[in-house]
């Protein structure tokens, strides 16, 4: 059963021999793209439910492919790189992307970040629905623990509410301190380490070990399904 198409963009044949039986394996049909004019034709015309997408194109760099393509599209985007520096996943990150994975990888892991990323757009959540995480229960309004209310400030609360609505994915510094705080923020890194901090203190611990940090880049709230 087809349970998604993705849409692999890579110049390197042997990453399209390795991935598309393993992503159909997994249920997937895969589609294949060896530049940018053909990704950004593919996205357009065929719709993909996700993109694996490389930065080292030999046509265009991967950050306009992904610029471009979120000028008309919202489909999730997991970055496929050799390049490790903070400043590569940033940029990938506040541009759009949903994930970003490092060349070379594990193919478990990939395919984790693969369900996550379609599981999160394909059930979207009403805004107003009750999100449950570990033995947390979040409203827009409040968390909850065991039927007990957690005494969260408005910030604390609205912190968690945009993990919970993004769980699985990497929400940066930038993207978080501009949500919470706005633009003239953007750069109070430390300020946003504090919030963490005291969310995991009242969280428990269960749910505290979810809140994973992505060192230099932001943070992350793990899916524990």
């Amino acid at each position: 059963m087809i349970s998604g198409h993705i849409l692999v963009v890579d110049d390197e044949p042997q990453i399209h021999r390795f991935l598309n039986p393993a992503l159909s394996a997994a249920g997937y049909k895969p589609l294949r793209a060896n530049n940018a004019a053909e990704a950004l034709r593919q996205a357009a015309a065929s719709a993909p439910d996700l993109i694996l997408l490389d930065l080292g194109l030999p046509d265009m760099d991967g950050q306009e492919v992904l610029r471009r393509l979120r000028a008309f599209s919202s489909v999730p985007v997991i970055i496929l790189s050799a390049r490790d520096r903070e400043a590569e996943k940033i940029a990938a990150l506040d541009g759009g992307a949903d994930d970003y994975v490092e060349k070379p990888f594990a193919l478990g892991e990939l395919l984790a970040r693969v369900r996550t990323a379609l599981r999160r757009t394909g059930a979207i959540t009403p805004p107003s629905a009750t999100l449950h995480v570990a033995d947390l229960a979040i409203t827009p309004d409040s968390t909850h623990r065991g039927g007990s209310l957690l005494p969260l400030t408005k910030r604390e609360h609205a912190l968690l509410l945009l993990l919970a609505r993004n769980r699985g994915r990497v929400l940066t510094h930038r993207q978080l301190l501009t949500a919470l705080w706005g633009p003239a923020h953007t750069e109070d890194v430390a300020y946003l380490r504090v919030y963490i901090g005291q969310l995991r203190k009242h969280l428990g611990e269960a749910a505290a070990k979810l809140i994973s940090t992505e060192p230099g880049i932001g943070y992350r709230l793990l899916d524990d399904t």
